[in-house]
């Protein structure tokens, strides 16, 4: 063999080292792992099973008026959703969850001083919501001309006594 020969099979051989050893590495752990083991448990859901079907929502939820027209855009169980459109645009989502499987959820209401209807308001940005028992009715404004007022004008509209007796 000529000393080309011998500098190609060394290098040949010296990569295949290389290779073998970078690739056996373990790799590190995604910053995402821990929480889909967490969500991947027997026994974890992100739904309580005793959570009430979407489906049973939709009566609490204010009818349209005054040139809104509302449209049901999703329902699962523990959730229902609709939206609100004025002239054909998308000016506010109204939504009626169930936080019997959500840890914490309800928790944000118990600092709150305003009230409507007589249950804890919460505004948060772009979105206002109250606390009926186990179940949060939110409206959150798609649109800037939806202000904080028209929000709470909306979440009046729903059946919140009515939703109260559903829990």
């Amino acid at each position: 063999m000529t000393v080309q020969n011998w500098r190609r099979v060394a290098i040949s051989l010296l990569l295949s080292v290389v290779l073998l050893v970078t690739g056996c590495q373990p790799k590190a752990p995604s910053q995402f792992s821990q929480a889909q083991q967490d969500s991947t448990q027997k026994g974890v859901t992100a739904v309580a099973k005793d959570a009430t079907q979407g489906s049973e929502f939709n009566k609490f939820f204010p009818r349209a008026s005054a040139g809104y027209s509302r449209t049901f855009s999703q329902e699962k169980k523990g959730f229902a959703e609709a939206k609100l459109n004025r002239d054909g645009k998308n000016v506010a989502m109204l939504s009626i969850n169930d936080t019997s499987g959500i840890a914490g959820s309800a928790q944000k209401y118990t600092k709150s001083t305003e009230k409507i209807g007589g249950y804890p308001m919460v505004n948060l940005g772009n979105q206002t919501s109250v606390l009926v028992g186990k179940y949060q009715v939110k409206v959150q404004s798609r649109d800037p001309s939806f202000t904080q007022a028209d929000r709470e004008a909306w979440l009046q509209k729903f059946n919140l006594k009515g939703l109260e007796k559903l829990s």
